[in-house]
């Protein structure tokens, strides 16, 4: 099973000879629906790399209050923890399974040997940085130059791409809370989409048309 994911998730970006010590070495970790992956704070031993299921990874004020900076994909891995084990810090950042999970969690110190010694691996970190690099870079933009209507309903959008399915579960206090709002302001702006006909609005659950 596990080789069988490595292959299909990374025979594109990873060498069959490092797939093969990554399914060696990794230790598999398992995630339902909303559990923490990482922490605040935590001591980061491991990294993660996803191979199926959605993580988003967010950042937290000093009053407790969580902010979305990005979402994970099968086939990816987290480069703030990447960034923390490279550094020996503390993790900065929380990872939250947005639907069941399966990773694969390697050691610190094969990451940081495979850097120097593993073309395919250095080239699929540095490819990590880029893509979330520019995902940060859009979340400043989304915080700084648009409107908070225009927010909810990409991360509508984004929401469907990630779960591959036009109709989303998912309570308007949860959207609040990713987008750092209250759920007041959040409803009537669903209701606003629906009534431009951009979604369909029934209890728990959003369509977007």
């Amino acid at each position: 099973m596990t080789s069988t994911l490595l292959q299909e998730k990374f025979n594109n970006t990873l060498d069959n000879s490092l797939i093969s010590e990554i399914e060696n070495i990794g230790k598999i970790a398992t995630f339902k629906t909303n559990d923490i992956i990482i922490d605040i704070n935590q001591p980061l031993k491991f990294i993660p790399l996803l191979l199926e299921g959605n993580i988003k990874i967010l950042r937290e004020d000093s009053e407790g209050n969580e902010l979305l900076i990005y979402f994970l994909e099968a086939g990816e891995t987290c480069t703030m923890s990447l960034t923390c084990c490279m550094g020996t810090t503390k993790s900065k950042i929380r990872a939250v399974a947005e639907q069941d999970s399966t990773l694969i969690m390697i050691p610190v110190q094969n990451m940081q040997k495979w850097f120097h010694e593993n073309a395919s691996w250095r080239n699929f970190i540095l490819e990590s940085y880029q893509t979330r690099f520019d995902e940060m870079l859009e979340a400043i933009d989304n915080l700084a130059f648009i409107k908070m209507d225009q927010r909810l309903y990409k991360y509508l959008i984004n929401k469907t791409k990630l779960h591959d399915t036009k109709t989303i579960i998912v309570k308007h206090q949860d959207i609040a809370e990713d987008l750092h709002t209250s759920r007041v302001v959040i409803s009537r702006l669903l209701k606003q989409l629906e009534n431009q006909n951009k979604i369909k609005l029934s209890r728990n659950k959003i369509e977007i048309l």
